[in-house]
Order: structure tokens, then C-alpha cells, then sequence
């Protein structure tokens, strides 16, 4: 699809095809698209659109995108920001479509939106841009999470932390902390003390490790994700570029702003501190994603976040569910603490109301949705339309076990992540090492890929190389043992027309494949379907202008799993959807089933000493409420598994529907199934609570 870049005059409110392009908005929709309209839009006063869910938040913002434009804003002076690629594809593509249809547009024509991407792909745009005043090459390479863990774990064994004789924390749990520090903005120690207790006797060396991390990436040229959000955020302290990168954007849109976090928030107002031109979407309902550290402050206080007072539009037609599914969402959702108040509504009626559905346990809690999703199929609903959600993952074992007996495909979402594919990485490596040859971690994986080379092999060429001026002769020149010679010398002739910008793109990735698969067929026995995920990673890199904006971006927001998804259901005509609850957001379907609706699950059980945490939980149980389009059904067992409790070994123990569905409320739903007994405690022991010869071994551990 060819792009062109429009700029058009202002068309007046009458013009028929701005009715015809935007008549299908609703009042509050409408209300949020023509937003300072009035008069000049780059002077509209802040406004947070407080949507709802089902209530077409994605139209609202593509058609406000498409409205500035036919109100004659440059397209290139509008800012779109949101949490996913696909988000803004999929808005400007709307809004394209839109476009086409108010201009007069050919077929196969569409503005342009050049600034329109999530926050990190901007982010690494514009310090690119400005990388000369930043003290930054403007060749810095961007680290996916992976690779960022990696060069932290080396820098962790630089320094001898991994020989403690405590235990010192993972890879993982160290970037973890680390990455909190910087979203959250909060100091070490409170990080430690609110989400790592068991790391509190590491703080000094935490302290050590992360200035060797930051020392190395410095020294490297390399980004992780956090730094891209920090290096903006520090960039605009500066009052000159501030204005300057401020003065770009006349129009500032964010998409799913209850996902921000407090650096985020801070980049919008640093940006635009007046708040002038500034429309963030969002719902503070559906704020679920905390373990991110996502901050649910910044949409309930947005109103004060500028010099300039906010508006507020609220979005509350829903499109997706019926009334009584609505009826029984808002009624949990009123019992939040602090929220935005609104009261969804539709006119899709419906004598069904939500089911609590009560089971003995989880075995008769997979048996009753099993024989549902059945009954559902034969009565025309397709597995795929109906989905089963739940807390935690392991929350579905029971059921996966009955889908299995009962041969019902089914695809669980949270597979293998496209990036951690060992293939996929080893192929980026390669690109990341040419592009970078101060890139330790991408060059110690690509050595260690030639046949002879061992890792003492590996480590003294990275070295050898990251130390010479030139990387091509540090290659050429480096005494490597006898069986690793020729591996050596034909991944010098690749490297040297890598760096040497040889080949177009993504002619240079096929040239990489070229010297790759013949080493991945000799070492996988799976070889073709790995490198069926090669093919799909070419034809991803075609999307791209180049190999610089391919790694940034694909680091950024990869793709979600490797060999078309997970699992094998997608060769099956029809499959059921499970799923977290986490993972649900933004998806609906026909029917949903939510599993274990009791308290110790949802809330869960580790989090219940934390109001804030615990109002999160019922925004979690809204959220996964609110993706029901006909049927929704809570599941209550009388008892479930409790597993990995140190203190009571695991056990059975009664259960008690969750404290979010109070008496008061019950009246939106239809009980089925029988009652708990009367005077039951909450945790009672059913079986073996302590298993002995563990507590006995331990006493000698």
C-alpha cells in the first residue's frame, strides 16, 4: 500500500464526507473527536477520554486522528503513543481508511502518520534523532529484555557476585528490581522492601551491579528498554530541546493510559507542560498491569497533571456484551475504592444473566466447563468464539487434563516468546554484532556459533575485537585454534559486507541465513522448523526500510510466539481459547468461563496485606467480566489445591466466593450448582498438611 503525505486545508463541519466518514460516532464519541475544534486545536485544553470497556475506544481515537487532519494539522505534527505496534497500526490504518474516504483518496493511497508508535519505538527515534547532543552514537543498539539479562548476568560474574556464598539473585530478579527503579522512579531500598523482601540483604551489592551495568552498556553504546523511556525523559530537562522536541508535536495522543508508569507520565508532561493538544484514552477500570509498574495514579489524577486544567469525556455505550453482563460488571466495579464513575450501558438485551456457578472441586470444575464448551458447540457457537480464563496459570491443569481426555484442541496463551527462540536469537546477533562490534553479548553468542570456537575462544576474540579500531581486522588478525579457522574466516567475509553496507535490505538478513542454516541443520534435529521461523522472520524484515529500524523496533515489540503460535491446536479446524486474565485484556469472545472465583485465587491469595493490590484484583475480575459478549459464567469450587505454601505444606482448603461479589450484589446473577455448607471456614485443612519427612529433613538442612 503506497503512502503519501496530506496536508489538507480545513473542512468545514458540513462537508458530506466528513458526515459520511464519521456519522457512526456516538454522542460521547463525537464529543472527544471534535475537542477544541472550535477554534485552534493546537490550543485545545487538555482531555482525558475515560472509556469504557467494549466502548470503542480504537474508533474514538482513529477518527480524532483523522478529524485533526481534515481540520488541516499536519499529519507529521501529530504525536501517536501507545503500549503495542499493532495498536498503532491498527488506529492508523482506521484512520487512513477514514482519510480516504473524506480526501477523495485513489484506492491503495493513505496519509501518511509518521510519528505513530508505542512509547520506547518513539523514544528511540528521537534519540536517535538528537543522539549527537546526547552524547550518544547515533549507532546505538537497542537490547531486548533477553539480551539485557545476559549482559547484567556478565557483569554480575565480573564481579564475582556469582560466586557468593549466599545466594546471590538470578539474572532475572536483578533486571527485575532494576527495571522497577527506573518506571516506578522509587529508590532501591522501598523497591526491595515493597516487591523483593528476599533481595533486602543485597542492596549494596545491587548498588555495585547496577552502576557496572550502566558503566558497560555506556561503554558498548547500548539501550535497554528502561534506558530508552530514561534517556527521553533526562533529554527533556533540558529547556532547549525540550521546546524543540515539544514544539514537533502540535497533537498529542496516548492510547490505554491507565498502562502508564510514573517515567511515562512524566515524558507526556515534560513534553507538553502546558498540556495544550494533549488527548490520553483510557480506562482507570481496567488498570491490571501494577506488576509492570504501571501507575493507576496517573489516570485519576490526570485532571492535574498540567498548567492547564483537563477536560474529561466519558465513554459509556458499549458494543460488545449484553445488559445483563453490563449490569453485573458495574456493579463490581462500584465497590472500588477510587475510580472514574461511569455506568456502562447497551441496548443489547438479554433474559441471561452472568452464572455463579458452585462445584465440589476443581475436578468438577473442569468436568462442568468441558461439558459446556461441548454443549455450546452444538449449538452452533465455535470453540475459538468461547474462552476460559483464569488467575494464575496453573489455575487450568485440572482442566487441560479433561480438554486432553475429552480431545477438545485448545491453544493456551504465554508460549514461547518469538525472541527467546535460540534461533531467531542467534540470527539477530549476528545483525546486532555488525551493526555494533562494541555489542559483547551479541558478539559472544555469534562466536561461540562457529564450529571450534569454545567459550575461552569466544570471550578473547569479543575481546580482541571490541578493542581494535577496526573490527574487520581484529577478525583478519585473531590467532584462532586450527578447527576454528575456516568457521572464522567465512564469518569474516560475511561480517565485512555487513559493516560495510554491501547488501540492501533484507538482502543482508538472507546473506546471514546463507552462512546460518548450514550450521543449524548440522546441530538441531528440528532443523525445519526452524528454519521455517527464519522464513517468517524474513518476511517480517521486509516491512522495514532498513536493518537499523528492523532491530530497534523487533526488539522492541517482537511478535508473539515462534512456529505460527503455541502448541499444536492451530492444526485442529477449531479450538477452545485459555487464557490469564492479564493476557485477556483488550479480547472478547462469545462466551466466557472464569475459573476458581473465590478468595485466595481471585483476590490471590499472596497479595491480600496490600489495599492497593487488592483493588487491582477487582479490576482484574472487571476486566475478565467485561470480554463476555453473551454468556458469562463464575466458577465457585467448595474447595481447591493449594500449592507451595512453606508454612502448611500443600493441602486442600475450603474456599469462599470471592469478597468482590458481596450479598448485595448478588442479585445480578443466577446461582447454579450446590450450596457451600453453613460454618465452614474459609482454610480448612482436607487432607495431608504437613508432609513429615520433608519437615524433618529440614530440621538437619
Amino acid at each position: 500500500m503506497s503512502e503519501v503525505a496530506v496536508v489538507p486545508q480545513p473542512l468545514h463541519l458540513t462537508t458530506p464526507s466528513r458526515i459520511d466518514a464519521l456519522a457512526s460516532l456516538n454522542e460521547q464519541q463525537r464529543a472527544a473527536v471534535e475537542h477544541g475544534l472550535d477554534g485552534d486545536a493546537r490550543l485545545a485544553p487538555p482531555l482525558l477520554v475515560i472509556a469504557g470497556a467494549g466502548s470503542g475506544k480504537t474508533k474514538t481515537l482513529a477518527a480524532r486522528l483523522a478529524r485533526l487532519v481534515l481540520a488541516g494539522c499536519d499529519p507529521q505534527r501529530i504525536l501517536l503513543l501507545t503500549f503495542s505496534r499493532r495498536a498503532a497500526l491498527e488506529m492508523t490504518q482506521r484512520a487512513g481508511a477514514l482519510l480516504q474516504v473524506s480526501l477523495g483518496l485513489r484506492s491503495g493511497q493513505r496519509p501518511h502518520l509518521e510519528w505513530a508508535g508505542t512509547f520506547h519505538s518513539v523514544a528511540a527515534r528521537l534519540l536517535r534523532l538528537y543522539a549527537p547532543r546526547l552524547g550518544l552514537s547515533d549507532a546505538f543498539t537497542v537490547l531486548d529484555r533477553g539480551d539485557a539479562e545476559d549482559l547484567l548476568d556478565v557483569v554480575r560474574d565480573r564481579l564475582g557476585f556469582s560466586k557468593t556464598k549466599k545466594r546471590f539473585p538470578t539474572k532475572g530478579t536483578c533486571f527485575g528490581i532494576y527495571s522497577r527503579v527506573l518506571n516506578s522512579g522509587g529508590a532501591l531500598l522501598s523497591v526491595l522492601q515493597d516487591h523483593y523482601p528476599w533481595c533486602l540483604d543485597w542492596a549494596d551489592e545491587l548498588k555495585v551491579l547496577f552502576q557496572g551495568y550502566a558503566d558497560t552498556k555506556q561503554d558498548q553504546q547500548l539501550l535497554d528498554f528502561d534506558d530508552l523511556l530514561l534517556s527521553w525523559s533526562l533529554m527533556l530537562e533540558d529547556p532547549a530541546l525540550a521546546t524543540e522536541v515539544g514544539t514537533r508535536f502540535d497533537h498529542v495522543l496516548v492510547d490505554e493510559y491507565q498502562d502508564t508508569n510514573r517515567l511515562q507520565a512524566l515524558i507526556l508532561r515534560r513534553l507538553k507542560p502546558s498540556g495544550r493538544g494533549v488527548v490520553a484514552v483510557g480506562d482507570d477500570a481496567q488498570a491490571i498491569y501494577s506488576f509492570r509498574a504501571a501507575e493507576v495514579r496517573n489516570i485519576l489524577d490526570f485532571g492535574s497533571h498540567f498548567d492547564t486544567s483537563a477536560e474529561r469525556v466519558t465513554l459509556e455505550r458499549n458494543y460488545r456484551s449484553t445488559q445483563p453482563i453490563l449490569a453485573a460488571s458495574n456493579a463490581v466495579i462500584a465497590l472500588a475504592a477510587e475510580r472514574h464513575t461511569k455506568q456502562l450501558w447497551t441496548d443489547r438485551t438479554s433474559s441471561n444473566k452472568p452464572l455463579l456457578v458452585s462445584v465440589e472441586d476443581e475436578l468438577a470444575q473442569a468436568r462442568w466447563v468441558a461439558d459446556r464448551v461441548l454443549a455450546q458447540r452444538e449449538s452452533g457457537m465455535l470453540l475459538k468464539h468461547q474462552a476460559v480464563l483464569f488467575r494464575t496459570a496453573h489455575h487450568s491443569a485440572a482442566l487441560e487434563l479433561e480438554l486432553v481426555r475429552r480431545n477438545i484442541p485448545f491453544v493456551k496463551f504465554g508460549g514461547l516468546k518469538f525472541l527467546e527462540s535460540t534461533h531467531i536469537k542467534d540470527v539477530l546477533a549476528v545483525l546486532r554484532w555488525a551493526s555494533n562490534p562494541h555489542n559483547e553479548v551479541a558478539g559472544f553468542r555469534v562466536a561461540k556459533l562457529m564450529p571450534g570456537v569454545g567459550p575461552a575462544t569466544a570471550r578473547r576474540l569479543v575481546e580482541a575485537v571490541t578493542a581494535a579500531p577496526s573490527a574487520l581486522e581484529a577478525l583478519a588478525s585473531f590467532e584462532a585454534p586450527a578447527a576454528a579457522r575456516e568457521s572464522l574466516r567465512c564469518f569474516g567475509e560475511l561480517f565485512g559486507r555487513l559493516a560495510g553496507g554491501q547488501g540492501a535490505w533484507p538482502a543482508e538478513l538472507e546473506d546471514v541465513l546463507l552462512w546460518y542454516v548450514p550450521l543449524l541443520e548440522q546441530a538441531s534435529d528440528d532443523a525445519a522448523v526452524r528454519v521455517a521461523d527464519l522464513r517468517q522472520l524474513v518476511q517480517i524484515a521486509g516491512g522495514y526500510r532498513s536493518r537499523e529500524r528492523f532491530l530497534t523496533e523487533l526488539a522492541l515489540d517482537p511478535p508473539a510466539a515462534s512456529s505460527d503460535e503455541s502448541g499444536d491446536a492451530h492444526l485442529d479446524e477449531d479450538y477452545l481459547i485459555l487464557s490469564t486474565l492479564h493476557s485477556a485484556k483488550g479480547q472478547e469472545w462469545r462466551s466466557v468461563s472464569i475459573l476458581n472465583v473465590v478468595d485466595g485465587c481471585i483476590p490471590c491469595d499472596i497479595i491480600t496485606g496490600s489495599a492497593s493490590l487488592i483493588e487491582e484484583e477487582r479490576r482484574l475480575l472487571y476486566v475478565g467480566m467485561t470480554r463476555a459478549k453473551e454468556q458469562l459464567h463464575l466458577l465457585v469450587p467448595q474447595r481447591y489445591y493449594m500449592t507451595q505454601q512453606a508454612a502448611y505444606g500443600d493441602r486442600h482448603v475450603y474456599a469462599a466466593l470471592t469478597r468482590f461479589i458481596p450479598p448485595a450484589i448478588q442479585h445480578h446473577f443466577e446461582a447454579v450448582g450446590p450450596v457451600a455448607p453453613e460454618g465452614v471456614p474459609s482454610v480448612v485443612a482436607s487432607g495431608p498438611s504437613i508432609n513429615v519427612l520433608s519437615r524433618v529433613r529440614q530440621r538437619w538442612g
